[in-house]
């Protein structure tokens, strides 16, 4: 198999390849940037959510304590 003739290589391969690369890098930073994006959206929704609920405060009570004393 290695007695064979070696396939022939585009001239401009580096070239294609640099562009590809270098397209994918882009791609890969817009994505990056989109995701940190939302998990910052997402964290300033959930503040604005819990401050607006507040689902760490105690639910009234359905019945009114009993009165004694009186």
């Amino acid at each position: 198999m290695l007695d064979l003739p070696h396939p022939q290589v585009p001239a401009d391969l580096h070239v294609r390849a640099a562009r590809r690369g270098a397209r994918l890098r882009r791609r890969r930073r817009a994505l990056r940037h989109l995701g940190c994006a939302l998990l910052v959206a997402a964290a300033v929704g959930f503040a604005v959510w819990a401050a607006a609920v507040e689902p760490w405060a105690v639910p009234p009570s359905p019945t009114t304590p009993e009165i004694d004393g009186w």
